[in-house]
């Protein structure tokens, strides 16, 4: 067999024949390194570094990369720019974008590595990579990699109001877990800080051998109460932002929002979530609706082995999950609804077992079914609608 080694005139390994400068951004707190692969360079990639934040030194240096190309080529080129999704968010390809520069977002986990166990990775290997498949994503190779669709920022500060309230919820479990430890450590259960008597039953607890709540760590839960009672200020306050919102939605009676509320067991928080993580995009086919969740299905194929994965779990985890909760409040809401009946007929032919990975399959479905209903219209077989 011929090598690559042994041909006469090997291909170039890099085409730089499209007609514009391609560069890499790799991100990080304190630098940004510029990866360029510019016209007229040969197959050579320069690496430069700014300060992290400095978006005038970054247009600085691409005025200096587009210079040097003109004087090699005597023509002027245009940027391709390319960057991971990260912790960055989406306001350093708004910033390009706002002047004139294509752009791109990647996710990070589709684009190909080696599959070496110690691999060598650097901030330059990655940058490197990163043109590769810029150049191979321009020519149009099919699935090199996977280019994220940024938000606007109305749709992205519109999921700010869920996303608090998540992380709201979660501070408030544990300082009433915390309260009920405390307690517990003194012989004292049944006490329920949620309650809006907890400051006068505190008052009057006593440990489990007879002794009035000492000093210090009464001091101790009257300051956990302080926090969780803000908590729940903060709570009621996200939470009034988020009806204001689904309200003007319902003024639009084909709002994605006020159509979800419409269906029975769907309350605010989870048409809110819905609606902002997931069914504000537009999708071409299910595929990409369960994709975009992480409820694709993962298969291992290779000869005689064939086996399913599971879900991929590579979507948006807040949409995902609250899928999942939304499934298993559908058989209660629902229980006559055709989804419901195929989850009923595929556990009893299961002999009553993998409900939990039936449930994740109902997810998948449900999810399809809603992104029919608010984009076509397509009502849910057998579903009851509030307002019937």
């Amino acid at each position: 067999m011929q090598t690559v080694a042994d041909r006469p005139e090997a291909p170039t390994a890099i085409r730089t024949d499209l007609g514009a400068i391609f560069v890499s951004l790799e991100l990080s707190r304190s630098t940004w390194l510029i990866t360029s692969l510019s016209p007229g360079g040969g197959e050579k990639m320069s690496k430069q570094v700014v300060r992290g934040g400095d978006v005038a030194g970054l247009l600085e240096r691409f005025a200096r990369l587009r210079e040097k190309a003109r004087a090699r080529t005597g023509k002027v080129f245009p940027f391709v720019v390319i960057q991971e999704a990260g912790l960055d968010g989406f306001w350093i390809d708004r910033a390009l974008q706002n002047e004139g520069i294509e752009s791109h977002v990647v996710d990070p986990a589709s684009i190909a590595t080696s599959r070496r166990r110690r691999r060598a990775k650097t901030d330059g290997i990655d940058g490197e990579a990163l043109v590769r498949a810029l150049l191979a994503f321009k020519r149009g190779e099919p699935r090199v990699c996977a280019m994220v669709k940024a938000p606007t920022p109305e749709e992205e500060d519109r999921r700010r109001l869920c996303r608090e309230r998540k992380v709201l919820i979660v501070e408030r479990v544990r300082h009433v877990n915390r309260v009920k430890g405390l307690l517990f450590s003194q012989g004292i259960s049944g006490y329920e800080p949620l309650r809006r008597d907890r400051r006068q039953r505190l008052d009057t607890l006593q440990t489990g051998d007879g002794r009035l709540l000492p000093d210090h760590l009464k001091a101790q839960v009257r300051r956990e109460l302080d926090r969780l009672e803000l908590l729940l200020k903060q709570i009621k306050a996200v939470e009034a932002e988020r009806d204001v919102l689904l309200a003007a939605q319902r003024v639009a009676a084909s709002a994605p929002a006020a159509m979800l509320l419409d269906i029975k067991g769907i309350g605010p928080e989870f048409a809110a979530i819905l609606w902002s993580e997931g069914l504000f995009r537009h999708f071409d086919n299910r595929r990409q609706v369960a994709s975009y969740a992480g409820l694709a299905p993962t298969p291992w194929q290779s000869g005689s082995v064939d086996r399913e994965q599971g879900v991929s779990k590579a979507g948006n985890p807040r949409l995902r999950t609250t899928l999942i909760q939304l499934a298993w409040l559908w058989l209660r809401h629902q229980p006559h609804s055709a989804l419901a009946l195929w989850f009923e007929e595929r556990v009893r032919r299961n002999g009553g077992r993998l409900k939990k990975t039936t449930i994740v399959a109902l997810a998948r479905k449900l999810l399809v079914a809603l992104w029919k209903y608010v984009t076509a219209g397509v009502v849910i077989e057998g579903a009851v609608m509030k307002r019937t």
